[in-house]
């Protein structure tokens, strides 16, 4: 009897110690991200490590949500999503936890990243200027600014100011000019609009390269993905339309992020730190650029062929979380401005 007792103790710890090792060898991701090729991604992880990555795919907003239901039961270990606007969200809703990693201090600026070392920008993407190349010349453009400027009468494109990155570059706008300031730039801006916001920043460049406007504020990677694109008609607008880095002469180009978050409940904390490590090493930031003709947050991995064959540019340093704290106010003042 003592004997069975002790071989059936021996099996339960030997079932736990195994139950251990192969919780230690996970890490659970709930991915905002909409990119069926990022499985290379976890597969070049597991290859490095052992560790294998499982991963919930969803929208921002309902995956937030779970989180914030699941609490200290869920088993997710890392969020990650496609704006610093909602990684801000994530902060305020209190579910993340410092990653406390330095090789994402040394590798990763610091306006990339939360000052608190909650998250962590993987790729960055510029809010640009694209321009008919028969009806602009780029020396005509300069800021963010100077598109209230009545010059530009009817030859602005631009999408709904609710959207995410419209929301962080007025935000930004707020946080360098002030409110009042702002709100009189968004006026003139609204009053120099060609129609009214519609559709997303691909079919406002499909707009300019057919004349509907003339200037276009876009994400600079929906250019890259016409460029990139096997469709002749995609590549046709792509030749028609330039793109122009605003505010190269003071403070620099507008720019947000993907990224990643630890969250506070993580339970295979150790391999989540591990795999946010990886996704900034340049194997993987070459990945995270090229899949979506983005810029890698790691400024040691260059660009890739298209994206580089734009030219370097200038930077805001401006903390992705200061303009993303703007969010609540910037929505305000569109209101007030009219812009829709």
């Amino acid at each position: 009897m003592l004997l069975r007792r002790i071989l059936l103790g021996a099996c339960a710890a030997s079932t736990l110690w195994w139950t251990n090792v192969e919780a230690q060898q996970v890490v659970n991701v709930y991915n905002a991200r909409h990119y069926g090729s990022d499985q290379q991604l976890w597969d070049g992880f597991k290859a490095a490590t052992g560790i294998e990555v499982r991963v919930v795919s969803g929208d921002h907003d309902p995956l937030l949500q779970r989180l914030a239901s699941e609490g200290q039961r869920s088993p997710a270990d890392l969020f990650i999503t496609v704006d610093a606007g909602r990684l801000h969200v994530a902060v305020e809703k209190g579910l993340f936890q410092p990653i406390g990693s330095e090789l994402v201090h040394r590798t990763i600026p610091a306006h990339l990243r939360d000052p608190g070392d909650r998250w962590v920008g993987l790729s960055v993407r510029a809010r640009v200027l694209i321009y008919n190349k028969e009806r602009v010349k780029p020396e005509e453009l300069s800021t963010y600014e100077d598109l209230a400027d009545p010059k530009w009468r009817g030859r602005i494109l631009t999408r709904s100011s609710t959207n995410i990155y419209n929301l962080g570059l007025l935000g930004s706008l707020i946080e360098a000019n002030g409110y009042d300031k702002t709100l009189a730039w968004c006026r003139g801006f609204v009053a120099n609009l060609a129609r009214p916001p519609q559709g997303g920043d691909t079919d406002q460049i499909r707009a300019v390269a057919a004349g509907v406007g003339d200037v276009a504020i876009s994400n600079s990677y929906y250019l890259g993905r016409l460029v990139g694109s096997d469709k002749p008609e995609d590549r046709a607008v792509a030749e028609k339309v330039g793109i122009f880095f605003p505010n190269q002469n003071d403070r620099g180009t507008h720019v947000n992020v993907s990224g990643v978050g630890l969250l506070a409940h993580a339970p295979n904390r150790a391999n989540a730190v591990k795999l946010i490590e990886y996704l900034i090493s340049p194997e993987a930031q070459r990945y995270l650029a090229d899949v979506n003709y983005e810029y890698p947050a790691n400024p040691q991995v260059p660009p890739g062929k298209v994206v580089a064959s734009w030219g370097s540019f200038k930077q805001d340093t401006m903390n992705a979380a200061v303009y993303a704290r703007r969010s609540r106010e910037a929505l305000m003042l569109a209101d007030q401005c009219g812009w829709k």
